[in-house]
């Protein structure tokens, strides 16, 4: 596979993992992090956990994160990315994040219920909703229905929606909003915007760089690559196999639906003439009872 792009793709596993989920690039987590955030929590120490969850027992289900950490309060991270919409994946996102919840009970000990934050980051390849919206972070937490005041505020859910980040370059205000750029726009660029200029950004781009791979990591990352573009394939396909599906559908109930007229106009002009409704009904395949409304 021959790859023209200057830099990896953040949505491929080895480029996600290659940019935020080492010890070497570990600063850049933690910018982007703080940054997504909203300056409510800062960060000065990320420690990774072993991504691999396994349930209260051997039987239980298990749960892989693309990236598990703590930070230095015992505050834990969960960094998910997602490319293709997933029926579901609100309630996978839910669900993974028991986890850390029922790692914090203490067994054998007594214990007050007292538990440490939970925050999700998910980072999606898409969008929600099917209607046009323009808001990229949507956080959640639970609240009070009535009051809309926050009941818990250990347990977030922030989804960062990259498709509807539509800023251009120029317009970047924020270094949330520098951050939400290059995760849409990476695999596309050729330079470092000059926006881009901060020290940050600027070792993000270097390690972007696929120049730079060496070649047992250039082949993880082709091998990435090859199922992105597949699993983009395969929901490109079932798309257009059900627009396929629905529009001989729709041109079969449409089919039906003019029939059904055609024979109501008939079936007037029958029963205008004075004929039996038994023999209307005969004659259109109309019931009696349709043929009585007309």
């Amino acid at each position: 596979m021959e790859i023209q792009d200057k830099y990896i793709n953040p949505f491929t596993d080895f480029g996600f993992k290659k940019l935020f989920g080492s010890e070497f690039n570990k600063e850049l987590l933690m910018d982007f992090l703080n940054n997504v955030l909203s300056g409510r929590e800062r960060i000065v120490e990320l420690t990774y956990m072993n991504v691999k969850k396994q349930g209260v027992t051997e039987a239980d289900r298990k749960a892989v994160f693309d990236l598990y950490c703590k930070n230095e309060n015992d505050e834990v991270f969960i960094i998910e990315v997602q490319n293709v919409f997933q029926q579901y994946f609100k309630d996978r996102s839910l669900y993974y994040a028991t986890f850390p919840i029922q790692e914090q009970a203490r067994r054998g000990k007594d214990w007050d219920y007292q538990l440490q934050a939970v925050y999700t980051i998910a980072i999606l390849n898409f969008s929600f909703e099917e209607k046009a919206d323009s808001r990229f972070r949507r956080e959640v937490q639970l609240t009070d229905t009535e009051t809309h005041e926050i009941f818990y505020d250990k347990f977030s859910f922030i989804y960062l929606e990259v498709p509807n980040f539509n800023r251009d370059v120029d317009e970047l205000q924020t270094s949330f909003d520098k951050w939400m750029y290059v995760l849409k726009h990476l695999p596309r660029l050729q330079e470092r915007p000059r926006e881009l200029q901060e020290k940050i950004f600027q070792r993000f781009f270097e390690q972007a760089e696929i120049a730079k791979l060496n070649p047992q990591d250039m082949n993880a990352y082709e091998q990435s690559l090859k199922v992105l573009r597949d699993n983009y394939s395969i929901q490109k396909t079932a798309t257009e196999q059900g627009k396929k599906e629905g529009l001989k559908l729709g041109i079969e109930e449409g089919r039906k639906e003019g029939r059904k007229k055609e024979k109501i106009t008939i079936a007037r002009r029958l029963k205008a003439s004075g004929l039996a409704i038994s023999i209307i009904a005969d004659s259109t395949g109309l019931t009696p009872e349709e043929i009585e409304r007309l």
